[in-house]
């Protein structure tokens, strides 16, 4: 079986190496990785993984119409790794597949939901849980505090990334799903969600979200460490988002992903430490892990001089972990909203 995960980066190199030996290790046998406009080595360090055969590297220069993110799975449809797939995956390098049967390989949870074409894995928040200042230490080892297992609000919380089988039934990648479905093909399709429920017709060709007031990972999650440091959150905002040209981070980003409810260390649960101990000992790679590290350090230096980025550092420093809403407020929230509709002319 091959397995393909696609994903877009920029400035990613200090957390790259983690990322990938995590998902060799989960069963993934194929990366296509697109890098764009990167200052910290992020390409070279790609370049180096290529020529060692463990992915394949495409450059994707800006300026992009719709985001560096879109043109790359617009170039991803046409790329010859994706015609050779059985599954594939596009997701994020903040983004780790947590398989929680058999092995927690990916080939345990396709023998767990047999008949599956599809499985939407839901989004787990990691939150940032204190942490201020970077350090160079495994992500999925830094950050163990998660969201709960059933939460009510926010609906962004409860977004997917689709693994899926690639059997022609849709046409086109997408961020969080296959898009273009052949609706001929659609009779076959059978999606299943991270705790193994057949979904409905509206995932099978729109839907981007989970049903919220119920545990959606029984079976497999998608640990999402969109926060990290402080210090990182800082130099993430300065990036800006991958489907967009324009900066999006802000408070309220943080806030609808800062959930450290409960201890979640399953992850770690999956070996990977060999594979990236692997990585780590060629002279290269070492190298430009080495200098993307610090260049991340100097990076947030350099936003410190600016009063708009010390604002936003001191206001992390100042909020709490957001507190997951109770069933009865979030009644509350639509119950005013509703209300406001009701006095619209």
């Amino acid at each position: 079986m091959r397995a393909l995960a696609i994903t877009s980066v920029k400035n990613e190199a200090a957390f790259l190496l983690e990322w990938l030996a995590h998902h060799r290790a989960c069963g993934f046998t194929d990366f296509l990785v697109f890098s764009n406009d990167c200052e910290d080595g992020t390409d070279l360090m790609l370049d180096r993984l290529a020529e060692l055969g463990w992915l394949t590297h495409v450059r994707n220069p800006g300026p992009h119409d719709k985001g560096p993110q879109w043109e790359a799975l617009r170039q991803a449809d046409r790329h010859p790794l994706r015609r050779a797939a059985d599954w594939i995956m596009v997701f994020d390098v903040d983004e780790f597949v947590n398989i929680h049967v058999g092995d927690r390989s990916l080939a345990a949870l396709l023998a767990a939901l047999p008949e599956a074409t599809a499985i939407p894995l839901t989004w787990r928040m990691f939150g940032n849980a204190g942490q201020v200042a970077y350090a160079d230490r495994p992500v999925t080892e830094t950050f163990t505090r998660a969201a709960p297992t059933v939460l009510h609000w926010p609906w962004r919380a409860a977004m997917v990334k689709t693994l899926f089988r690639n059997d022609g039934s849709y046409a086109k990648l997408g961020v969080h799903r296959p898009r273009t479905p052949d609706r001929d093909r659609l009779v076959q399709a059978r999606w299943f969600d991270g705790s193994g429920r057949a979904l409905g017709a509206d995932f099978l060709t729109t839907r981007l979200f989970s049903d919220f007031g119920q545990d959606n990972y029984a079976l497999a999650q998608l640990n999402h460490y969109a926060l990290g440091a402080m210090e990182s959150y800082v130099v993430k905002c300065d990036r800006g988002r991958a489907n967009r040209e324009s900066p999006a981070f802000d408070m309220g980003y943080w806030l609808d992903r800062n959930f450290c409810d409960v201890e979640d260390r399953s992850i770690l649960a999956l070996d990977s430490t060999g594979l990236r101990a692997a990585l780590h000992a060629d002279a290269s790679l070492a190298a430009l892990h080495k200098a993307a590290v610090a260049w991340r350090r100097a990076r947030f230096r350099q936003l410190m001089a600016q009063e708009p980025w010390r604002a936003l550092f001191g206001r992390l420093m100042m909020a709490q972990p957001s507190r997951a809403l109770s069933q009865a407020e979030v009644h509350l929230i639509h119950a005013q909203a509703g209300k406001v509709l009701r006095l619209r002319p």
